[in-house]
């Protein structure tokens, strides 16, 4: 296998991936010498690198000569900037660039004086000066590539790797830019000497001038040039490829000559190979032999909307109106007007901006060349744009990400290694311009880079800044150190002793300091805790108040139905008690009625008395314990439920209480006139019925004593029939009361407690198969009597 110099020299080439071929309009330009324009408008020159790592050295108001180093500055990608004419500065300030975004940049505006006074130039002798020398002279020129690029030669020349081949490229792919086929025609000599100058700093073992064959001209003069020049014979030699466009980029032209690609993010160095223009070659011998900075360029005015097409040297910094109208621009045919050629151009937003060291073509076509600007429509995914790429990427996922804004993820399909070519764009049928989706996202990842680099130096100048400072704390205290113990060397025993004491004094004082911050700092916290405590107990004493009130609320019936119950037990042992005494009494009273003395009689009622007496205070005691237990029950809620819930049980109470004391009353005072009867003692009833009528409690219990007794006044008749009727009356007054009762549920009509109802029914009915005397039907007719007022007194209660 040949090796890649016996290839070389063979003349091998390659065939490279994708690539289109756009027609040519060369012949508008290309016929024509080298022309020269001059600045009639004051120049724009751009000063991006000012602030970051450059400096600039004039003000508005200087003098300036031709030539004159307008900045300074350090790092290995500054590149200083040059007056192209003398003249002086006018303004220096914020204005729109040369970008297809025009977004300002710091520019220095420079009038000519029209002198072209020239600065004193400095040469050197190619051959004898050192390659120190010869990079210095390069980059005080600043250079830059002159193909488009705009990368620091200097950089470039100096590689940190061994190279094997040197390329000089005079491709010149683009379909109208012809500046360098121009140049390479007129100044061929001027291009070999910088060839050799970049042959002594790189030291290649072998060169190749490459030319495509729509430039055969061009090649001819080349290879002419290159009989005459310097270089050592056979190491270099013109080769002439095929025209395809873009055979003229970097790593296209490479995989051509050598058949060798560059890896994904590498640059050519990397495989021993360096590639300029020829454009750059003769830049750095205008820089080396001459002396002369990068102040003028050239650069082809094409199209069909300018009336002298052709290719001019113009001053760095011109403003690109001003060319146009040196060049007879017609805008009233001009479509748009482009930085660049076809494919790889940009629109210019306003004209207004400076020529730039990289900008090799303004491009003015008309409607006609071009055609009109097609609206953008959707990827119909034919896969055009892959076939057509020369760097053999995905147009298409690159054009989904960068449009969704996915930048990361374009970047992940290589965007970087994107040539912005054109190419996917040219061969679209969806008319999608696609290198203006790349170049947006290509932008944002750069900026994003730029913002880590910039943190990334930030931090490094925090984390020096700290070291810094803590450098020169431990300086200060080790020369505090230092004095200290020089001073504590220099003191007597006195001094010692009085220093000791000092030192003591302020270590107590501090102490005390101390403990009186502490004191301090809790009698402000009790003082704030205290009040927040009170508000505390407050808050927590409403709850509790309110939590007691609901459920007061909610348990009242409850407790009242538990307490009812037990009251009502109360009472009813109260009236069983007093029922069964009252039937003692009134047994004691028949065993003694017809013997007895009217003595006696008045003893059996006094004891008849007594036995209500003792009733009524078994039924004051019953109120006495239900009010007790009220009580009890309520004392759990608000003050407020204290007040109305027990006020209105006792009232209950003593209503049910009194009830049941004035019936036991009743009964006991018409057993007592009964035995008064019987015993012919009226006098007694009568007693018994004003002791009754003189209890303020009992007066209502005093009706059913009237009524009784009025009962007993109109029934006088003894006979059976007149019982047997009694007896009837009692039990329809009785189903009537019980009746009204179980409607109207008030606590008269509730009716008596089943232990008293059957008292009363064993005094007030005979024995079943017993012979009725003449004292049982009386008290059959007392009975009937009390039966009949109860039940009119609920009919009574059930009216209202």
């Amino acid at each position: 296998m040949l090796s890649l110099i016996e290839q070389l020299d063979k003349g091998v080439l390659w065939r490279s991936a994708g690539g289109i071929h756009p027609p040519e309009l060369k012949t508008l330009s290309n016929g024509s010498h080298i022309a020269k324009v001059s600045a009639v408008q004051p120049l724009l020159l751009a000063l991006p690198q000012v602030g970051d790592n450059a400096t600039l050295m004039v003000s508005v108001g200087d003098r300036v000569r031709k030539g004159q180093c307008l900045t300074t500055g350090s790092g290995i990608h500054y590149l200083p900037v040059h007056a192209p004419v003398s003249g002086t500065v006018t303004a220096i300030g914020q204005r729109p660039s040369n970008h297809a975004s025009a977004l300002p940049v710091l520019t220095l505006e420079l009038t000519s004086d029209g002198a072209d006074e020239w600065v004193e130039l400095q040469s050197a002798d190619p051959e004898a000066a050192d390659t120190k020398t010869l990079l210095g002279k390069i980059r005080d020129a600043g250079i830059a590539g002159m193909g488009g690029a705009a990368f620091p030669s200097h950089i470039k020349l100096n590689p940190v790797s061994e190279i094997q081949l040197l390329i000089i490229n005079g491709v010149e792919c683009e379909p109208y830019i012809t500046a360098d086929d121009r140049l390479m025609r007129e100044y061929a000599d001027g291009i070999f000497d910088g060839i050799r100058i970049m042959e002594r700093l790189l030291q290649p073992e072998r060169i190749v001038i490459a030319i495509e064959d729509n430039k055969p001209e061009a090649a001819e003069a080349m290879e002419q040039a290159l009989k005459r020049s310097k270089l050592s014979p056979g190491r270099a030699r013109v080769t002439v490829i095929p025209t395809k466009y873009p055979s003229g980029g970097e790593k296209q032209l490479i995989q051509i000559l050598t058949g060798q690609e560059v890896p994904s993010g590498g640059i050519p160095a990397q495989l021993g190979i360096v590639v300029h223009n020829v454009g750059t070659a003769y830049a750095v011998a205008e820089a080396v032999i001459q002396g002369k900075p990068l102040i003028e360029r050239v650069v082809t005015v094409t199209g069909q909307g300018v009336g002298r097409p052709g290719n001019y040297w113009a001053p760095i910094g011109i403003q690109i109106s001003d060319l146009l109208h040196q060049c007879q621009f017609k805008a009233t045919q001009v479509q748009s007007v482009i930085q660049g050629g076809p494919m790889m151009g940009y629109t210019l937003p306003q004209l207004d901006v400076p020529l730039l060291k990289g900008s090799n073509c303004i491009l003015v076509p008309t409607t006609d060349e071009l055609g009109p600007d097609l609206d953008e429509k959707a990827c119909i995914r034919c896969g055009e744009c892959a076939q057509a790429c020369p760097a053999l990427l995905l147009p298409q996922q690159l054009f989904w990400h960068a449009k969704a804004g996915e930048y990361d993820k374009a970047e992940s399909f290589n965007l970087r290694d994107c040539i912005e070519c054109g190419c996917c764009s040219y061969v679209c049928p969806s008319d999608i311009p696609l290198v203006e989706y790349y170049r947006v996202a290509k932008a944002a990842l750069r900026q994003d880079a730029e913002e880590k680099r910039q943190a990334e130096r930030a931090k490094v100048r925090f984390e020096a800044r700290l070291q810094r400072l803590e450098e020169e704390k431990q300086a200060r205290e080790a020369k505090a150190r230092e004095a200290a113990e020089k001073r504590q060397a220099a003191m007597t025993g006195q001094e010692k002793d009085a220093v000791a004491e000092a030192l003591a004094r302020i270590q107590a004082k501090k102490v005390a300091q101390a403990t009186e911050d502490q004191s301090k700092a809790a009698t402000d916290t009790n003082t704030v805790a205290d009040p927040k405590a009170k508000v505390a107990e407050a808050i927590a004493r409403a709850k509790a108040k309110k939590a007691a009130q609901a459920g007061l609320g909610n348990e009242t019936p409850e407790q009242n139905d538990a307490a009812a119950p037990s009251e009502t037990g109360d009472d009813t042992k109260s009236r069983v008690a007093a029922a069964v005494a009252r039937a003692k009494a009134k047994k004691a009273a028949q065993a003694g009625l017809g013997n007895e003395a009217p003595v006696q009689n008045e003893a059996a009622a006094q004891s008849e008395t007594g036995d209500d007496t003792k009733a009524k205070v078994a039924a004051a005691v019953a109120r006495a314990k239900a009010k007790k237990a009220a009580q009890a029950a309520g004392a759990s809620g608000s003050d407020a439920v204290q007040e109305q819930a027990p006020a209105q049980t006792e009232a209950d109470n003593q209503g049910a209480d009194a009830k049941a004391a004035r019936v036991a009353a009743a009964i006991a005072k018409a057993k007592a006139k009964k035995a008064a009867d019987d015993a012919g003692e009226k006098p007694q009833a009568a007693q018994v019925d004003a002791q009754t009528s003189h209890e303020p409690s009992q007066e209502a219990s005093s009706e059913p004593s009237k009524e009784a007794s009025a009962e007993l006044k109109a029934d006088e008749p003894e006979s059976a029939a007149d019982a047997k009727a009694a007896r009837v009356a009692a039990a329809i007054a009785k189903a009537k009361a019980k009746k009204a009762a179980a409607s109207s549920e008030s606590p008269e009509s509730a009716g008596e407690p089943k232990a008293v109802q059957e008292v009363l029914s064993a005094i007030a009915q005979p024995q079943a198969g017993q012979a009725l005397s003449a004292e049982e039907q009386k008290k059959q007719r007392i009975a009937a009597a009390v039966a009949k007022a109860k039940a009119n007194k609920a009919a009574r209660q059930q009216e209202d």
